[in-house]
């Protein structure tokens, strides 16, 4: 074997120091979950920065040629006393911020560990340490040391991504703040001993900073904190501004602005406090900021005790299929959703059982790699080898029994790769677990053009039948799905009077009224989906005029796995979000048989295909920019580059409730500028339609005054189109039509099936015949059809007041036993909540 140092000086030009910007990945293999403190360690090449689990650090070296890597291990120390002055270090600061590695966040606990670090030298693994390179030449110590240095200096790209998800808790000073009025009414407030004057509760209290009133905060979604009267006293008075009581030292204090709906800076608080005869100077804190009672709550939220089963003891379980996710930081909605979707067969097979090939084809970084970090993160789930006890920091010898906790995995790369760009999920703030579902099911769609495609499995197709009760004639449409949502009739609710008792007693100040939850049945919630819609500014082409018509949603096909999404998050009078604390009696079997799709019906006649005319006002010309102008592929007489007259005034009061301008345009367009009432009504029956903040699109013509060329539109798009069974030029003529807008596109080439099946030369140029196989394969998207007899084999709950806060858990059912997923804790269930959920996912029972 050649010396050690003739071969470092043989492989030193490839040996870097990291620079400003590189991204050095020593936390996690690329291909595996194995980390410094896996057994075996990390490898980490001193060339591209990326990290090798022993398994794969062959492969690498044999695909790279490189020989060089640096092996960093890990273990962990035996737990010290948190107060170690005696030894000349302060006790450690408590957070106060929700942040990590910054000034007042959370620090990383790199003294929990020993590391071991050493130079590796493949393919023998000749070992170099700090000491032997003291022995050799200058320019090799000065080069090797420097680069290792370098590395273990570095921040990790998973700390990186942390630090920049987390840091966003700065408060803003109010607007409110400098100019707040303040009433002389006499009011002095004193400096303990205070109480909630509507109800008598003595801790979360806040005062108002304009008149001096002492209520109440809110209710925290566990049920503890206030009443709520601080809020009501806010939505009765206006009064914007209050502090917490109990916060206030001379340092500052927590102000809340119900106004921004956020915690805020007071640059006056002292001359605010004053006021009411609050010397800041001399208050001490006698309760937790509100920052440390989020913070809590996040140190908090993975313990058991949050969302117990109550009254059981549950058992830990181990094994493949049974691996917990450490929660990165509100990362719960990601944890729980992938539980999940890895337990369909469709994305085991697509990602886990073909994970030796895709790792085989995985291209030089894996880490930016779509198809590699979803089957790592699969394999990871599936294996069981990352499915064992965690340590306990406590327990040197071992001895203890196992508890919940697992090793499990930290799917840091996986989120930051499904996450990027996105400025939501790029985030560490809490999110809504069916959005994500959605994101995460999309990228599937743009990453599977060729091949097998998991997504499939929870893919259908939805008709709806619109009947102008006028003239009696129909019109079908059809569309893509991957969720059914499902209301929540709250008037169908079957224990009414309990609930209306409970009101009252609240509203009385009563502190010891019960929580009542609303009983739905689930038969009621489906009647709510399946029975007709009532539109009554439907334009009937039949009748050339507006009347009102009924809408009917069916299943056109129904998919392998179903998923249903209760509608819990709405918004209150006050446009306020809120969830509906609702128990629904969701059952294990579900026959859908009865909403399947029937079309059109003997002797049915449709309604014509005229699109509504433009709005016009008396003094304007029927004439486009070159003068009169007929549509030929268009009934209609109006021109399609004629611009809509629009009421200004309505759109602009629509656009200062917060929506979306081009929403806006249409609402006013689509209900013929009769008023503010009338579009605003368009508006909530249209906010779930995928293209309702597109551009307005004039009928009549494809975008606007003129099409799309072809050269402009996206080629993602087109392949996105072509991956759900389209043909190319049939995807091409969507596109144009819609102004290269996926989601428009898709609900158009449902809309024109007809037409489509009679292309014959298609808008790019190539005729059918020339078409692979003579011809285009017969329009329509590739789902798969089979009974609507389904049975639940998981469910994904949340807890908290909004789906921007709380904590999400999944359900699943392994072999006839339910386990709960959360994060971490992996156990057998003893009472499933099943009605308390908010996703459930549902399988076609075989026949």
């Amino acid at each position: 074997m050649a010396d050690v140092g003739e071969v470092l000086m043989s492989v030193l030009s490839t040996i870097r120091v990291p620079k400003p910007g590189d991204r050095v990945h020593k936390d996690e293999c690329a291909l595996s979950f194995s980390s410094p403190e896996s057994e075996g360690g990390l490898y980490v090449c001193m060339n591209s920065f990326l990290g090798f689990g022993g398994q794969y650090v062959d492969r690498h070296h044999a695909r790279s040629g490189q020989r060089a890597y640096l092996h960093i291990t890990r273990t962990r120390k035996a737990k010290e006393e948190d107060n170690n002055s005696g030894s000349g270090h302060p006790p450690k600061k408590k957070p106060t911020r929700l942040a990590i590695g910054i000034e007042g966040g959370f620090d990383v606990e790199q003294e929990l560990y020993e590391e071991d670090v050493k130079v590796v030298i493949l393919p023998d693994r000749q070992e170099v340490t700090s000491e032997d390179l003291a022995t050799m030449p200058d320019v090799v110590r000065e080069r090797v040391s420097l680069s290792m240095a370098g590395i273990m200096a570095a921040d990790s790209v998973s700390h990186t991504l942390q630090v920049q998800q987390w840091d966003g808790e700065v408060r803003q000073e109010s607007r409110h703040a400098a100019d707040l009025k303040q009433l002389d009414n006499g009011v002095k407030i004193p400096p303990s001993g205070w109480r909630c004057e509507v109800c008598d509760l003595q801790e979360n209290i806040w005062m108002n900073l304009t008149d001096g009133k002492v209520l109440c905060g809110r209710r925290y979604f566990d049920g503890s904190g206030g009443n709520n009267h601080a809020l009501l006293h806010f939505q009765e008075t206006g009064y914007p501004l209050a502090v917490k009581l109990g916060t206030i030292t001379p340092d500052g204090a927590d102000v809340y602005s119900y106004d921004e709906d956020d915690m805020v800076l007071d640059a006056k608080l002292p001359e605010h406090l004053s006021h009411f005869g609050i010397d800041m100077m001399t208050m001490e804190k006698t309760e937790r900021t509100m920052t440390e009672l989020e913070i809590a709550v996040n140190q908090r939220v993975g313990e058991w005790e949050v969302i117990q089963e109550s009254g059981t003891t549950l058992r830990p379980m181990f094994g493949p299929g049974l691996t917990g996710m450490k929660n990165l930081g509100n990362s719960c909605y990601l944890n729980s959703v992938m539980q999940v979707l890895f337990t369909v067969p469709d994305f085991q097979s697509k990602y886990v059982s073909n994970i030796d090939k895709i790792i085989h084809d995985a291209p030089s970084d894996p880490t930016q790699d779509f198809k590699t970090q979803v089957a790592k993160l699969g394999y990871g789930l599936l294996s069981g080898e990352y499915s064992k006890p965690a340590p306990d920091p406590g327990d040197e010898n071992g001895a203890s029994e196992p508890r919940g906790d697992q090793i499990g995995i930290a799917p840091q790369m996986f989120k930051a790769l499904v996450g990027r760009g996105h400025p939501e999920f790029s985030t560490n703030r809490q999110q809504d677990a069916q959005e994500f579902l959605l994101h995460f099911i999309n990228m599937v769609e743009r990453n599977c053009r060729s091949g097998s495609n998991p997504s499939e499995a929870f893919r259908f197709l939805v008709e709806e039948r619109i009947v102008c009760q006028q003239s009696q004639k129909a019109k079908y449409t059809q569309r893509v799905d991957y969720i059914v949502q499902l209301p929540v009739p709250m008037d169908q609710a079957t224990n009414t009077e309990e609930l209306q008792e409970a009101e009252r007693r609240r509203e009385e100040g009563d502190t010891s009224a019960p929580t009542v939850r609303a009983q739905i049945p689930f038969t009621a919630c489906m009647a709510a989906l399946s029975e007709p819609e009532i539109l009554t500014d439907f334009w009937s082409s039949a009748v050339q005029t507006k009347t009102t018509a009924t809408k009917t949603t069916r299943f056109a096909s129904f998919p392998d796995h179903l998923v249903i999404q209760i509608k819990k998050f709405t918004f209150g009078l006050d446009w306020v979000p809120k969830k509906l604390d609702v128990s629904i009696d969701v059952p294990d079997t579900l026959d859908l048989s009865a909403l399947r799709a029937t079309g059109q019906q003997p002797g049915e006649e449709l309604l014509p295909e005229v699109a509504p005319p433009p709005l016009m006002t008396p003094d304007v010309e029927v004439k486009g920019i070159l003068g009169s102008h007929f549509n030929e592929e268009d009934d209609s007489l109006y021109s399609p580059l004629l611009s809509p007259v629009l009421d200004d005034s309505t759109v602009s009061q629509l656009c200062d409730m917060g929506f979306p301008l081009e929403a806006c345009r249409k609402a006013v367009y689509y209900t013929g500028n009769t008023g503010i009432d009338a579009a605003m009504n368009w508006i909530m029956s249209h906010m779930d339609d995928p293209d309702f903040s597109a551009p307005l699109v004039l009928p009549g013509c494809s975008s606007g005054a003129g099409t799309t060329p072809t050269e402009s539109l996206s080629e993602e798009h087109l392949a996105t189109i072509v991956s759900m069974g389209f043909s190319r030029d049939q995807a091409t003529k969507a596109l144009r039509a819609t102004s290269n807008v996926l989601d428009r596109a898709v609900d158009w080439i449902f809309s024109h099936l007809d037409d489509l099946e009679s292309m014959d030369v298609s808008e790019g140029g190539r005729s059918a015949a020339e078409s692979e196989g003579g011809r285009d394969p017969p329009p329509g998207p590739r789902v798969r059809d089979g009974p609507g007899k389904y049975e639940l084999f998981a469910f994904i709950s949340h807890m908290g007041t909004s789906t921007m806060c709380g904590h999400y858990v999944s359900h699943i059912k392994k072999d006839q036993q339910w386990v709960i997923f959360n994060d971490q804790k992996v156990c057998a269930s003893e009472k499933p909540p099943k009605d308390l959920g908010y996703l459930y996912f549902y399988r076609r029972v075989a026949e």
